[in-house]
């Protein structure tokens, strides 16, 4: 099973506090745990949302906001993709990993929809069919 964890920013991202070098070594020393055990698949941070965009949708029309954006709470610092054999296992490994932020911080774990998800969308011939080419198969992503 296939899980996209996120870090949750915090007051302290947003405003754009790096964490300390001793919170970047161990999370380098977990990603590398996580790789050796063959659970890693992707990652990366994300810049605080005075950076970013958002692009709201109402029927065919599109508005796009900047950010910064309220709420801080419902933001997100970072992801990875993990493989995993279960949710049991996502939260054990979550557990292990060093706090992401500097004070109280948050990870929420979240697991993709996989193809038997969406069998009654599909024929059994596209249910059977091979992955997508590239990255976009070797990732999962439908």
């Amino acid at each position: 099973m296939r899980v996209m964890v996120f870090a949750k920013a915090t007051e302290d991202s947003e405003k754009g506090t790096p964490p300390t070098a001793e919170a970047f070594a161990a999370m380098d020393r977990f990603t590398e745990e996580l790789v050796q055990a063959g659970v890693w698949v992707a990652g990366a941070g994300l810049k605080n949302s005075a950076q970013a965009k958002r692009i709201t949708f109402d029927g065919a029309s599109r508005a796009v906001s900047d950010g910064p954006f309220a709420e801080t709470r419902e933001l997100i610092a970072g992801f990875s993709i993990w493989e995993v054999k279960d949710m049991d296992e996502a939260v054990a490994w979550a557990k292990r990993s060093p706090n992401p932020m500097p004070g109280p911080s948050q990870i929420e774990i979240r697991p993709f929809y996989e193809a038997a998800d969406l069998a009654e969308f599909l024929t059994p011939e596209e249910l059977a069919a091979p992955p997508h080419e590239g990255l976009r198969g070797r990732l999962g992503v439908a």
